[in-house]
């Protein structure tokens, strides 16, 4: 019979969820059999997802020895079309397409591995903390543990319980999985597309591997920053794949929300804090495995520390998410998102097409092997006269 007390429980076992275990048992692996993730839903599980994984969650699992084999697509490269023009820039591979149902599933049996204790099927359905710790109750059983992390997505039950708002920042996302065109970006290039300036997002397609053969992802992303789901993105799909010569009712139609990061929220309480979408991700392109692995490393790291110090009130995790280079990005693609969407759309578009080496910029960050900013400042702005 499995135990019902534990050092720490994770709620979801996602991307964030089982990185914040792996990196946690990487760092105390005397608590192997000590930290529970929960997960609502069995493995292999779908996940709607475009899967563009960065380059950099490759790089950080492969630091504590942890390679995620499953079926991909290596990316080496961005297209960007804009409403006066198209941009690409191939640097080398920065990442790969992979399907959620089966990375996730890959990552959380990595977890269990190393030591977490894997409990599929069994959804939170309340929490209390008391002085000793949380107990945490399911629809089957109840635990408890002496520290609680929110991994549990978009519409986080851990966020919501904890009565902090999910903040103004959603996206409204919905894609389709086709076959190949012959008008479609070489199949080792991330496409994005701007060329509607009526709404704030952008249409993509990405390579993806659906069941042994070469598919291509299409879907169109909408930021709101009003907290409000968008509505028509399915239409903006339905007008976009009929330009392409493809009919959306022949595809089948997934739907999705996102919840862009806003620093300023509170991201934990005592005993308990949030990581991945619960807590936020990057609101100008809804990116989030990437950045998912790396709240579970600087997560594990921090929780690992915390607990041998028996120091849990977690007031400090907001800093240490915002110093981390986790929380240094994030807060970059806030500004950016600003800009790109809202009061600078027209000069962000005249930049990539008067120095294409800015999309080898968003490349870089999305392989996670980004020169520091000044020097790209530099390269990509033109000099000010007065400073000459």
């Amino acid at each position: 019979m499995l135990p019902r007390s534990y050092e720490v429980i994770i709620v979801g076992a996602g991307p964030a969820g089982s990185a914040t275990a792996l990196f946690l048992l990487h760092h105390r692996p005397d608590l192997a059999g000590r930290i529970l993730l929960l997960e609502r839903r069995r493995f292999p599980r779908e996940k709607f997802c475009a899967g563009a994984l960065g380059g950099r969650a490759d790089r950080i699992l492969g630091g504590i020895g942890v390679r995620v084999e499953v079926p991909s697509v290596p990316i080496d490269g961005l297209a960007l079309s804009l409403p006066d023009g198209r941009v690409e820039r191939s640097p080398g591979q920065i990442g790969r397409v992979i399907r959620r149902r089966e990375f996730d599933h890959a990552l959380a049996q990595a977890a269990r591995e190393r030591g977490a204790v894997l409990r599929e099927g069994l959804g939170l359905t309340d929490f209390r903390v008391d002085s000793g710790g949380v107990e945490v109750t399911t629809g089957e059983a109840s635990f408890r543990a002496r520290a609680l992390v929110g991994a549990d997505g978009v519409g986080s039950t851990v966020r919501r319980k904890l009565g902090i708002p999910f903040g103004r920042l959603k996206a409204s996302v919905v894609e389709v999985d086709t076959e190949p065109l012959p008008s479609d970006s070489p199949h080792h290039l991330l496409h994005f597309d701007v060329t509607d300036r009526a709404y704030q997002g952008y249409a993509w397609d990405f390579p993806t591997p659906l069941q042994g053969r070469l598919m291509v992802s299409r879907g169109v992303y909408l930021l709101s920053y009003d907290g409000s789901t968008v509505p028509g993105v399915a239409d903006l799909l339905t007008r976009r794949l009929a330009h392409q010569g493809l009919q959306i009712q022949d595809y089948r139609v997934k739907r999705m929300a996102e919840r862009g990061i806003e620093l300023h929220r509170p991201v934990a309480r005592p005993r308990i804090l949030l990581v991945g979408e619960a807590a936020g991700i990057d609101p100008i392109t809804g990116e989030g495995i990437a950045q998912a692995v790396q709240y579970g490393a600087v997560a594990g790291e921090y929780l690992a520390r915390r607990i041998r110090a028996d120091k849990l009130s977690f007031r400090d995790w907001r800093l240490r998410l915002a110093q981390s280079v986790l929380g240094r990005d994030l807060a970059f693609r806030r500004i950016l998102a600003q800009g790109c969407y809202r009061w600078g759309r027209h000069p962000f578009e005249r930049l990539f097409l008067d120095r294409p080496e800015a999309l080898e910029f968003g490349a870089a960050i999305f392989a996670g092997t980004v020169r520091p900013w000044r020097k790209w400042a530099t390269r990509l702005l033109p000099p000010d006269p007065i400073l000459r």
